[in-house]
């Protein structure tokens, strides 16, 4: 009866914060679906240049581009496999780091976000919990690693979940970064 309660609960605390945040949390196209250096850390020239989310969103406003946001936790262990494969490859570094500000976000992270006049905060259940901001950009989806692709207007694109390959991640990017989502499914072009 404890833990049903404590469900009962923790999903209260999600629906209503999801409720907050629905305004923000845009319908996607297509679903694909902190180890944290800051920004004013020195970034080797053949890294993933990370940004946090505030600095990502500043860099918006002088120039728009598209985002980038890698949901990670520091449990998982694709996510630490991406970081060691698919985000140290010289290619998905230069093509990431030309047409995004790329986001390191850690989806239980326990900031407060404040984004748009709203605070987005943690949520504790159990012995994890999830950010509301990370709930709200995966439609409530919580896997990980997961990635949220936004446009120059911080619209989102997709969500596109999972560990990645070199190859295949390539071609994920050439998707979003050539706007075929636009006119064709992720599917579509894939089988290309």
């Amino acid at each position: 009866m404890k833990i049903m309660m404590k469900r009962i609960l923790f999903g209260g605390l999600v629906v209503a914060g999801f409720g907050a945040v629905a305004a923000f949390a845009l319908p996607g196209k297509n679903q694909m679906v902190q180890d944290k250096p800051m920004a004013t850390e020195k970034v080797a020239e053949n890294a993933v240049q990370w940004m946090t989310w505030d600095e990502a969103m500043k860099a918006m406003e002088k120039q728009p581009k598209k985002v980038f946001i890698d949901m990670y936790t520091d449990w998982c262990g694709w996510c630490k496999r991406m970081d060691q494969t698919t985000f140290s490859d010289p290619k998905v570094v230069e093509v990431m780091n030309k047409n995004f500000y790329n986001v390191k976000f850690d989806a239980e992270g326990k900031e407060n976000v404040t984004y748009d006049g709203h605070t987005f905060k943690f949520i504790a259940s159990g012995s994890r919990g999830v950010h509301e901001l990370a709930y709200a950009l995966l439609d409530g989806r919580l896997g990980y690693p997961s990635y949220v692709y936004l446009n120059e207007k911080r619209e989102r694109i997709t969500i596109s979940p999972g560990y990645k390959p070199v190859d295949p991640f390539l071609k994920e990017l050439s998707f979003i970064t050539g706007e075929h989502y636009k006119t064709t499914s992720f599917q579509e072009y894939m089988n290309k």
